[in-house]
């Protein structure tokens, strides 16, 4: 990733760069003035995201493997930094504002809790008397409630801000850039195509701020810059994970030639690709072998760690660049924004991608000492949540418990205690864990 330079003499103050953004996409929730002209809407959105809490939080949240079990896997947080360059690049070649798309990458996982998806399944079960926990209706949460930065007018405020006077409203994004940090813009159950799915964006008790940041947005849709963000996740963390476990030696490259192997990984690859035959898959990851620069075998030595190094940008400049093609043979040549187009990522490239992401889960997350390690996790979420509601609000950060005391009901309280354990990060989870039950679980 490149390092920008940052000049500590006076420059010229900037002209704007026109967009084809407008003023609706560049509304904020509470309207407030620049404090320095010159900047654009999303130039501020982006580092309000880069210097909030809850992305440096993320620096001690799981990504594959726990933070601090070695010096080498990625974080949330790095995997963050790394989708927000990647997410940048794509966005600004097909036309997008590149500080909206980076901002949506930054904050697509900051509403993750301790431990990774294994916190999450967790805390969705400690949420389910409150609707449940999901990690990218979290990061709403957090953008527009949790992350003090601005706060609803006590007086006189709009209509719209009726649920919340005088309450924070988070980082106050604008309107684009909280759309396009929406992964998955509908409630609980209201998947437009898998009502059965589990993944959606907003709680019930969000839904003042996530219709005001959707209003005149086709129902169920996300938004172009939206897409970009998911298709820059996929790339970064497919690629990445891949090259942790081989850096890790979980992951032989050999393994992946021999057919028995292969079955297994077909398995688990249908997860990402439900609609993917098996020779479908066999002939991604054919592709990807061919290549000269797939590794046969790694040992560890810097010429090896250089040609991982150049797998992993193989494989983000192979996606992506497909990604972008295909886009514009749809769209043409011009600015893609908004609602103006849908990100366009070829069949055989999903596959590859998939491929990949089974590759890391079955070399690295289902080996058999993470799934102890997981067991204990989901033991940890449980058991805090049961004593955090039982000694609330006496137990939780101040900021935590004086929204518990204004909980209007039972449902809000306990969303509440569900917000204090998802702001923890792995190492404060399991010491907090100690502190009020007496034992260690790490």
């Amino acid at each position: 990733m490149d390092d920008t330079a940052h000049r500590l003499t006076a420059a010229p103050t900037p002209t704007p760069t026109p967009t084809p953004y407008d003023r609706a996409a560049e509304a904020r929730w509470v309207p407030e003035p620049d404090k320095r002209p010159g900047r654009t809407a999303f130039q501020r959105d982006r580092a309000r995201v880069l210097h909030s809490a809850a992305l440096r939080r993320l620096a001690g949240t799981t990504q594959v493997v726990a933070p601090m079990r070695s010096d080498f896997p990625r974080t949330r947080l790095t995997h963050s930094l790394e989708c927000a360059q990647v997410g940048r690049e794509l966005g600004a070649a097909l036309g997008c504002d590149p500080d909206l798309v980076e901002t949506a990458c930054l904050a697509h996982d900051i509403g993750h809790p301790p431990f990774g998806h294994t916190g999450e399944e967790a805390l969705d079960q400690a949420a389910e008397a409150c609707g449940g926990f999901e990690g990218n209706a979290q990061s709403l949460r957090i953008l527009t409630r949790l992350e003090p930065k601005r706060f609803a007018p006590q007086d006189e405020a709009p209509a719209r801000l009726a649920p919340w006077p005088g309450r924070s409203v988070g980082l106050n994004l604008t309107r684009a850039a909280l759309d396009a940090a929406t992964k998955y813009p509908w409630t609980h159950g209201a998947h437009p195509a898998d009502p059965a799915s589990p993944k959606y964006g907003v709680y019930a008790d969000d839904l003042p701020v996530f219709r005001w940041l959707r209003a005149g947005s086709p129902a169920g849709r996300r938004c172009f810059e939206a897409t970009v963000m998911d298709w820059s996740d996929d790339v970064a963390y497919s690629t990445h994970d891949v090259e942790d476990g081989l850096q890790a030696g979980h992951i032989d490259p050999a393994a992946l030639r021999a057919p028995g192997e292969r079955a297994e990984l077909f398995k688990v690859a249908e997860r990402y690709a439900r609609d993917a035959a098996p020779e479908e898959l066999a002939a991604a990851l054919d592709r990807l072998l061919a290549q000269e620069w797939w590794p046969d075998s790694y040992d560890g030595t810097a010429r090896a760690r250089a040609g991982l190094k150049d797998l992993t940008s193989q494989l983000i400049g192979r996606f992506c660049l497909a990604a972008e093609q295909a886009t514009r043979a749809r769209y043409g040549p011009g600015r893609l924004t908004r609602y103006t187009a849908e990100l366009v990522v070829p069949r055989e490239v999903r596959l590859e991608c998939a491929v990949l992401k089974a590759v890391a889960v079955r070399y690295v997350m289902q080996r058999d000492e993470q799934a102890q390690l997981r067991a204990r996790q989901r033991i940890v979420i449980a058991e805090l949540a049961e004593v955090l509601s039982r000694r609330a609000p006496e137990v939780l950060d101040p900021v935590f418990a004086a929204m518990y005391r204004e909980a209007e009901d039972d449902r809000a309280a306990l969303r509440t205690v569900i917000d204090q354990i998802a702001t923890l990060t792995d190492a404060s989870a399991l010491a907090l864990h100690a502190r009020l039950l007496g034992r260690d679980r790490s």
